[in-house]
């Protein structure tokens, strides 16, 4: 089947085929775009969708926002390409600068293309910067596809389970799941889960700390089910950490850039990770990744041990600088605080009177619904088949949301930070004609 769209010219002009596309890439949708406005997608036949994924996390500015496109015009017209090795260009020396400066201390930032690219780097200047082998990860953990990012993924079966033998001296560790701890749902407030003692017993068990070079964790839990972490974990893991000589790195692939409603997720906790891992949100679609560490532990990198091509490629650079003048000046890291709150009071209110909700949770913009069946097992057994219905329901309506968790029975909702108030009082609206829909 051959679809045609108008050319510029007016003209219709035949597109291949949608079955060039490899199955590989498991459709979330079948729109056909043609252009994205704001919090908005727009189809090739004039439909508009509200985009709640936001390219998985990735659109915090929205789609096309007039600053960063003009950035990256600007800059498509002067350079696209220049190599890290053979030059210096001015979109990235600004970038660093500006990315060395967002976390405490003397740092320095190192950029590449994608978040398992990133993740892979930090894993590489941890055991090179303390001549130690381990790594530890967390259960429900999402890092990557890549070999060693699927080492430190534990989020769901599809991601690494056909892919063995897979990268050694990576160990999974308990986190802190309320919903789903063993003695029964609690207030994350009150959390009585015991990764403290799982993390301890793995040190009796399985590996001497003073073998780990580091601890790898998403400060809120992405793939794995939007999970927000009580608030004593992280500052504990923190003192850990330093206690045994262990570097702790941030994955906020998905968590920066003001998704939670601070720039970084970690600062709701006060925490600062000694490797801060970033991409998705960082250059409102263009592809960069990047890590932040401290000047001593960069530096022990010695020169040509670690690269990449197309790493910090300046039309990506120049588009993550207009990227941050619009968090900064636009004040969007507040609108997702207050957006969030305003949605998830209203997730609450839908989940008041329907049981197959188990739990509603968030954190800024990241947001989520699980759903469960209710009067079979402990109340809490997955139920993935209603979560899809859901999903199907929202998109009839023209509502993107997405799925997550290790039985993909999370409603995920990833809005863009310029949001508003009367679109999230819409989706609320799709949202609570689409759970009665799918029978939720």
């Amino acid at each position: 089947m051959i679809e045609t769209k108008p050319s510029a010219a007016g003209a219709a002009a035949p597109l291949p085929d949608r079955a060039v596309v490899p199955p590989v890439w498991g459709r979330i949708t079948n729109i056909m775009v043609d252009h994205g406005e704001g919090a908005w997608l727009v189809s090739v036949d004039g439909d508009r969708y509200l985009d709640y994924s936001s390219g998985i996390g990735v659109t915090n500015t929205g789609h096309a926002h007039p600053r960063v496109v003009a950035a990256v015009q600007a800059q498509a017209a002067k350079l696209l390409h220049g190599q890290q090795n053979i030059t210096y260009h001015e979109p990235g020396l600004r970038l660093y600068e500006r990315l060395r400066t967002l976390l405490p201390g003397d740092n320095l930032a190192f950029l590449s293309n994608s978040g398992a690219e990133a993740v892979e780097a930090s894993i590489k200047l941890a055991r090179i910067a303390t001549g130690r082998p381990v790594i530890i990860a967390f259960r429900y953990s999402f890092h990557g596809r890549t070999a060693q990012t699927m080492a430190l993924t534990a989020a769901k079966d599809v991601y690494r389970g056909h892919f063995e033998p897979l990268p050694g001296s990576v160990y999974h560790t308990a986190y802190p799941y309320c919903y789903r701890a063993p003695g029964g749902p609690h207030a994350p407030e009150a959390c009585t889960c015991d990764w403290e003692a799982q993390l301890d017993l793995l040190f009796h068990q399985l590996v001497y700390p003073e073998h780990v070079a580091a601890i790898i964790i998403e400060p809120v839990l992405g793939e794995g089910g939007y999970i927000v972490p009580p608030p004593g974990f992280l500052p504990r893991l923190r003192e850990i950490t330093r206690q045994h000589g262990i570097l702790l790195i941030a994955d906020e692939v998905q968590t920066g850039f003001g998704r939670t409603g601070k720039l970084f997720a970690v600062e709701h906790w006060g925490v600062v990770p000694d490797v801060l891992v970033m991409a998705k949100g960082i250059a409102s679609g263009l592809p960069l990744s990047g890590l932040i560490a401290r000047r001593e532990l960069i530096e022990a990198w010695p020169p040509g041990t670690h690269g990449g091509t197309y790493g910090g490629n300046v039309v990506s650079c120049a588009a993550a600088n207009a990227t941050l003048d619009v968090i900064e000046e636009e004040g969007l890291i507040a609108n997702a605080r207050e957006r969030g709150a305003q949605f998830l009071a209203g997730l609450r209110r839908l989940a008041e009177t329907r049981r197959s909700i188990g739990d509603v949770r968030g954190l800024g913009l990241m947001l989520a619904l699980e759903f469960v069946k209710p009067d079979e097992g402990d109340g809490r057994v997955p139920d993935p088949d209603l979560t899809k219905r859901v999903i199907a329901e929202a998109l009839g309506r023209r509502l993107i949301v997405l799925s997550a968790g290790s039985y993909a029975n999370v409603v995920r909702i990833i809005p863009p930070l310029i949001t508003t108030a009367d679109e999230v009082d819409l989706a609320l609206s799709i949202l609570d004609e689409s759970l009665t829909a799918a029978g939720a």
